[in-house]
């Protein structure tokens, strides 16, 4: 799902200015960043991207994770972001007031319309949890429109919970499943620790019992994880078609020009970064692809 295409006259390479409203600490080494740009972007949809663009250093893709709602309603734009190199660890560091570029939105989105009417399973592995917010928040304010809807998050350590107290009061909810898994709880020199899962988010999946003839799965994190993930629900008889998946890539452009991103026979950029599980099944175990 695609949303509308940027407006009339907007140059896909040009940046255009946006200033940073607030910044704050997610997990150590992740921030999320609220932006205001100073023209209109695009509509967007859930599962889509923005490149953000640190002047002097470079440009980095990075999904959304605000609620879709509130920014088409004139709010600010948010971007949840690791620093792992240069450029998003001079993203994490700007301070409300500093400017940055942003263009977009660019790829597909998450098949919000495909899910209505059915059952929803929603999988996050670590910051993967960041490109499927803006899914749950949508499930959330539409709910009537889907039938039962389940969130498995798995996450390293306690201290790599991301969005902790949205998932806190997401768990209060009376119609959503909510289930958080830990690689590891940590010692017990920390503190009292970890009380609730402790194991790869994938075991999770047999214990939703799934209608496989009505329920639809979307699936962000770590490829490893979501291979073993989308395996899980095979086994769990939903067909690959009904599975949907985020990836990740370098991606230089966002317009399919470069390259940089190629996946077997697809460009991130261009043709995902959400696909169905049966495009990318062929290349998903091989290595270096």
């Amino acid at each position: 799902m695609r949303a509308a295409a940027l407006p009339p006259g907007q140059d896909p390479w040009a940046p255009i200015p946006a200033r940073v409203l607030s910044r704050r600490a997610e997990t150590p080494g992740t921030w999320t960043l609220e932006i205001a740009p100073s023209a209109p972007l695009a509509p967007w949809a859930p599962g889509q991207f923005n490149m953000l663009w640190l002047f002097g250093a470079g440009e980095s893709a990075i999904s959304h994770s605000g609620d879709p709602t509130v920014a088409h309603q004139g709010g600010p734009i948010r971007h949840t972001i690791r620093a792992v190199g240069a450029v998003t660890e001079g993203l994490v560091a700007l301070r409300p007031g500093a400017v940055l570029g942003v263009r977009g939105p660019f790829g597909t989105g998450w098949p919000m319309d495909q899910a209505e009417g059915r059952d929803v399973v929603v999988i996050a592995g670590g910051l993967g949890l960041a490109p499927l917010r803006p899914a749950i928040l949508h499930l959330i304010a539409h709910r009537a429109r889907f039938g039962r809807v389940a969130l498995l998050c798995g996450m390293r350590s306690p201290e790599a919970i991301l969005f902790r107290r949205e998932l806190e009061r997401w768990s209060a909810r009376l119609d959503l499943e909510v289930h958080v898994t830990l690689d590891h709880a940590g010692p017990p020199s920390q503190g009292p620790g970890w009380h609730g899962e402790v194991g790869v988010v994938t075991r999770l999946v047999p214990r939703l019992r799934l209608d496989p003839a009505r329920t639809l799965a979307m699936v962000c994190g770590p490829e490893v994880m979501m291979r073993f993930a989308a395996q899980a629900l095979i086994d769990g008889g939903l067909p690959s078609a009904a599975i949907w998946l985020s990836m990740e890539r370098h991606m230089k452009c966002a317009v399919g020009l470069c390259g940089r991103c190629q996946f077997g026979p697809e460009l991130i950029c261009r043709d995902g970064p959400v696909f169905r599980h049966d495009r990318l099944a062929p290349f998903l175990a091989l290595g270096e692809v």
